[in-house]
Protein backbone atom coordinates (compact mmCIF):
# COMPACT_ATOMS: atom_id res chain seq x y z
CA UNK A 1 0.00 0.00 0.00
CA UNK A 2 2.68 2.64 1.28
CA UNK A 3 6.12 2.31 0.09
CA UNK A 4 8.45 5.17 1.40
CA UNK A 5 12.16 5.13 0.79
CA UNK A 6 15.08 7.84 1.84
CA UNK A 7 12.37 10.76 2.17
CA UNK A 8 13.88 14.12 2.91
CA UNK A 9 12.22 17.07 4.39
CA UNK A 10 13.57 20.34 5.01
CA UNK A 11 12.67 23.90 6.15
CA UNK A 12 14.19 26.85 4.84
CA UNK A 13 13.74 30.45 6.30
CA UNK A 14 16.22 33.40 5.61
CA UNK A 15 18.19 32.68 8.21
CA UNK A 16 17.44 29.06 9.43
CA UNK A 17 17.09 25.64 7.70
CA UNK A 18 15.88 22.54 9.81
CA UNK A 19 15.49 19.12 8.46
CA UNK A 20 12.36 17.89 9.76
CA UNK A 21 12.95 13.95 8.12
CA UNK A 22 16.08 12.44 7.35
CA UNK A 23 16.04 9.98 4.65
CA UNK A 24 12.94 8.34 6.09
CA UNK A 25 12.25 4.51 4.93
CA UNK A 26 9.10 2.51 5.59
CA UNK A 27 6.56 0.13 4.45
CA UNK A 28 2.79 -0.23 5.20
CA UNK A 29 0.99 -2.81 4.22
CA UNK A 30 -3.12 -2.65 3.09
CA UNK A 31 -5.10 -2.95 6.26
CA UNK A 32 -2.51 -2.01 8.70
CA UNK A 33 -2.74 -0.03 11.69
CA UNK A 34 0.24 1.77 12.53
CA UNK A 35 1.33 4.34 15.26
CA UNK A 36 3.74 7.07 15.04
CA UNK A 37 4.84 8.24 18.43
CA UNK A 38 7.63 11.13 19.60
CA UNK A 39 8.97 14.33 21.23
CA UNK A 40 7.56 17.22 19.76
CA UNK A 41 9.60 18.35 16.78
CA UNK A 42 10.87 14.77 16.24
CA UNK A 43 8.88 15.08 12.63
CA UNK A 44 5.65 12.55 13.39
CA UNK A 45 3.21 15.13 11.96
CA UNK A 46 5.53 16.17 9.10
CA UNK A 47 5.77 12.44 8.05
CA UNK A 48 2.29 12.02 8.61
CA UNK A 49 1.40 15.42 6.22
CA UNK A 50 3.69 13.95 3.69
CA UNK A 51 2.50 10.59 3.42
CA UNK A 52 -1.28 12.86 3.44
CA UNK A 53 0.24 14.84 0.08
CA UNK A 54 -0.87 17.82 2.35
CA UNK A 55 3.12 18.56 2.47
CA UNK A 56 5.51 17.93 -0.11
CA UNK A 57 9.22 16.69 0.46
CA UNK A 58 12.74 17.01 -1.07
CA UNK A 59 14.38 13.99 -1.69
CA UNK A 60 13.50 10.27 -1.44
CA UNK A 61 10.44 7.97 -3.33
CA UNK A 62 6.71 7.46 -2.37
CA UNK A 63 4.45 5.04 -4.05
CA UNK A 64 0.94 4.86 -2.39
CA UNK A 65 -1.30 1.84 -3.92
CA UNK A 66 1.29 1.20 -6.89
CA UNK A 67 1.37 5.28 -8.15
CA UNK A 68 4.56 6.87 -7.84
CA UNK A 69 3.63 9.84 -5.95
CA UNK A 70 7.18 11.37 -5.99
CA UNK A 71 6.36 11.87 -10.30
CA UNK A 72 3.11 13.16 -10.21
CA UNK A 73 2.30 17.26 -9.88
CA UNK A 74 0.39 18.99 -7.74
CA UNK A 75 -3.17 18.35 -9.63
CA UNK A 76 -2.50 14.94 -9.61
CA UNK A 77 -1.44 14.92 -6.17
CA UNK A 78 -4.90 16.54 -5.25
CA UNK A 79 -6.98 14.10 -7.28
CA UNK A 80 -5.05 11.12 -5.52
CA UNK A 81 -5.38 12.84 -2.32
CA UNK A 82 -9.22 13.20 -2.64
CA UNK A 83 -9.28 9.41 -3.93
CA UNK A 84 -7.24 7.51 -1.87
CA UNK A 85 -6.58 9.54 1.80
CA UNK A 86 -9.27 10.52 4.82
CA UNK A 87 -7.87 12.64 7.14
CA UNK A 88 -9.48 12.39 10.83
CA UNK A 89 -7.48 15.60 13.58
CA UNK A 90 -7.77 16.69 17.26
CA UNK A 91 -9.46 20.06 16.16
CA UNK A 92 -11.95 17.55 14.05
CA UNK A 93 -11.59 20.02 11.11
CA UNK A 94 -15.82 20.70 10.83
CA UNK A 95 -16.96 23.30 9.10
CA UNK A 96 -19.11 25.65 11.78
CA UNK A 97 -21.31 26.91 9.65
CA UNK A 98 -22.60 23.29 8.18
CA UNK A 99 -24.63 20.80 10.34
CA UNK A 100 -23.39 17.44 11.21
CA UNK A 101 -24.93 16.08 8.25
CA UNK A 102 -23.78 18.39 5.65
CA UNK A 103 -20.04 17.93 7.30
CA UNK A 104 -20.29 14.26 7.05
CA UNK A 105 -22.05 14.59 3.35
CA UNK A 106 -18.96 16.42 2.08
CA UNK A 107 -16.73 13.79 0.42
CA UNK A 108 -19.85 12.63 -1.08
CA UNK A 109 -20.97 15.73 -2.70
CA UNK A 110 -16.94 16.00 -3.77
CA UNK A 111 -17.86 12.32 -5.62
CA UNK A 112 -20.70 12.96 -7.23
CA UNK A 113 -22.25 10.20 -4.96
CA UNK A 114 -26.45 10.53 -5.89
CA UNK A 115 -28.67 12.38 -3.19
CA UNK A 116 -30.80 9.06 -2.30
CA UNK A 117 -27.04 7.17 -1.74
CA UNK A 118 -25.50 9.84 -0.03
CA UNK A 119 -28.20 9.43 2.87
CA UNK A 120 -28.46 6.06 2.91
CA UNK A 121 -24.83 5.80 3.75
CA UNK A 122 -24.87 8.52 6.18
CA UNK A 123 -27.98 7.27 7.97
CA UNK A 124 -26.42 3.94 7.99
CA UNK A 125 -23.12 5.09 9.18
CA UNK A 126 -24.36 7.72 12.11
CA UNK A 127 -26.24 5.04 13.77
CA UNK A 128 -23.23 2.36 14.07
CA UNK A 129 -21.58 5.86 15.88
CA UNK A 130 -24.58 6.70 17.84
CA UNK A 131 -25.06 9.97 16.41
CA UNK A 132 -27.89 10.08 14.19
CA UNK A 133 -30.30 12.22 16.85
CA UNK A 134 -28.28 15.14 16.06
CA UNK A 135 -27.46 15.52 12.50
CA UNK A 136 -29.42 19.02 12.34
CA UNK A 137 -27.18 20.30 15.13
CA UNK A 138 -23.83 23.01 14.50
CA UNK A 139 -20.19 21.72 15.41
CA UNK A 140 -20.58 24.17 18.08
CA UNK A 141 -23.55 22.94 19.73
CA UNK A 142 -22.49 19.75 20.84
CA UNK A 143 -19.60 18.39 22.68
CA UNK A 144 -16.07 17.09 21.61
CA UNK A 145 -16.85 13.56 21.62
CA UNK A 146 -19.80 13.89 19.10
CA UNK A 147 -17.74 15.92 16.93
CA UNK A 148 -15.19 14.16 16.91
CA UNK A 149 -17.71 11.16 15.81
CA UNK A 150 -18.52 13.16 13.12
CA UNK A 151 -15.38 13.39 11.63
CA UNK A 152 -15.11 9.92 11.70
CA UNK A 153 -18.38 9.23 10.31
CA UNK A 154 -16.87 11.53 7.19
CA UNK A 155 -13.83 9.07 7.16
CA UNK A 156 -16.15 5.95 6.96
CA UNK A 157 -18.50 7.64 4.18
CA UNK A 158 -15.45 8.58 1.72
CA UNK A 159 -14.58 5.25 1.41
CA UNK A 160 -11.37 5.95 1.04
CA UNK A 161 -8.66 2.88 2.08
CA UNK A 162 -6.31 4.97 3.77
CA UNK A 163 -7.43 6.97 7.11
CA UNK A 164 -4.66 9.43 8.21
CA UNK A 165 -5.02 10.95 11.74
CA UNK A 166 -2.69 13.36 14.04
CA UNK A 167 -3.11 13.42 17.12
CA UNK A 168 -6.71 12.23 17.15
CA UNK A 169 -7.28 12.12 21.08
CA UNK A 170 -5.47 15.17 22.09
CA UNK A 171 -8.34 17.13 23.43
CA UNK A 172 -10.28 14.54 24.37
CA UNK A 173 -10.58 12.79 28.44
CA UNK A 174 -10.20 9.14 28.78
CA UNK A 175 -13.07 8.10 28.53
CA UNK A 176 -13.91 9.44 25.19
CA UNK A 177 -10.42 8.27 24.07
CA UNK A 178 -11.63 5.20 24.63
CA UNK A 179 -14.79 5.40 22.61
CA UNK A 180 -12.76 7.10 19.63
CA UNK A 181 -10.21 4.05 20.04
CA UNK A 182 -13.42 1.82 19.79
CA UNK A 183 -14.70 3.93 17.08
CA UNK A 184 -11.21 3.64 15.05
CA UNK A 185 -10.95 0.04 14.93
CA UNK A 186 -14.75 -0.16 13.56
CA UNK A 187 -12.68 1.24 10.20
CA UNK A 188 -9.61 -1.00 10.52
CA UNK A 189 -12.63 -3.70 10.65
CA UNK A 190 -12.86 -2.22 7.41
CA UNK A 191 -9.83 -3.05 6.29
CA UNK A 192 -8.40 0.33 6.28
CA UNK A 193 -5.40 1.29 6.20
CA UNK A 194 -4.97 3.94 9.34
CA UNK A 195 -1.62 5.66 10.18
CA UNK A 196 -2.22 7.99 13.92
CA UNK A 197 0.39 10.17 15.19
CA UNK A 198 -0.52 10.20 19.15
CA UNK A 199 1.57 10.78 22.34
CA UNK A 200 0.06 8.06 24.34
CA UNK A 201 1.27 5.10 24.56
CA UNK A 202 -2.16 3.24 25.80
CA UNK A 203 -3.67 4.73 22.39
CA UNK A 204 -0.68 3.39 20.52
CA UNK A 205 -1.12 -0.06 21.59
CA UNK A 206 -4.48 -0.51 19.63
CA UNK A 207 -2.29 -0.31 16.56
CA UNK A 208 -0.45 -3.52 14.93
CA UNK A 209 2.80 -1.48 15.39
CA UNK A 210 4.15 1.67 16.58
CA UNK A 211 7.25 3.33 14.54
CA UNK A 212 9.02 6.04 17.67
CA UNK A 213 10.55 9.00 15.08
CA UNK A 214 13.72 11.14 16.85
CA UNK A 215 15.25 14.15 15.14
CA UNK A 216 13.64 13.22 11.50
CA UNK A 217 14.46 9.68 12.12
CA UNK A 218 12.82 6.33 12.79
CA UNK A 219 14.58 4.62 15.90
Amino acid sequence: MIQISGMKKVYKGSDFQVEALKGISLEIKAGEFVAIMGESGSGKSTLLNCIGLMDSFDEGTYILNGIEVHNLKERERNILRKDYISFIFQNYELMRNYTLYENIEIPLLAQNVKRKKRRELIEKTVEKLGIEGILDKYPYQISGGQQQRAAIARAIVADNPVILADEPTGALDSKNSQEFMNNMMLLKALNKTIIMVTHDEKIANYSDRTLYLKDGEIQ
